[in-house]
């Protein structure tokens, strides 16, 4: 029969739980100690300033739908080399121009990518992006 015997030769039917307690609280220091040593790396954010100008800031918007084509400023976009045309267009009126991009959820990944390169070639560094909503409707 498994167990342990006391010297009476009753069984010890009690478990002993301070060996327990003293291996959690030591792996519990591990844990904290290696927690601040171990920092994630964050992502670089500019984050914008609150201004007390009067100054506008000059968005760029693109609006890609899933059915249909690219919007830009509210009109039809055209081909790739419209596209790069009025995107020079833009950075040259204004040098701290932002482009907008407002991507529908079913967008593929590659055409949000194709609009970001579009942009980069026309000359936009600056871009946020926006979400159309589900039930919003593209005009």
């Amino acid at each position: 029969m498994a167990g342990s015997r006391n010297g009476e030769g009753e069984i010890i039917a009690g478990i002993n739980v301070t060996p327990l307690v003293d291996v959690t609280l030591v792996l519990l220091i591990i844990f904290i100690v290696t927690a601040k040593i171990v920092v994630t790396p964050a992502v670089p954010l500019e984050l914008p300033e609150a201004s007390r100008t009067e100054e506008t800031q000059v968005i760029f918007s693109v609006v890609v739908p899933a059915t249909g084509g690219t919007l830009i400023n509210g009109a039809p976009a055209g081909d790739d080399g419209q596209f790069i045309r009025e995107a020079q267009e833009a950075s040259r009126k204004d040098q701290e121009v932002r482009a907008v991009i407002n991507a529908d959820g079913a967008v593929p990944h590659r055409k949000v990518i194709h609009i970001l390169d579009l942009l980069k070639r026309g000359g936009i560094s600056r871009v946020a992006f926006g979400a159309i909503a589900a039930d919003e409707e593209v005009r």
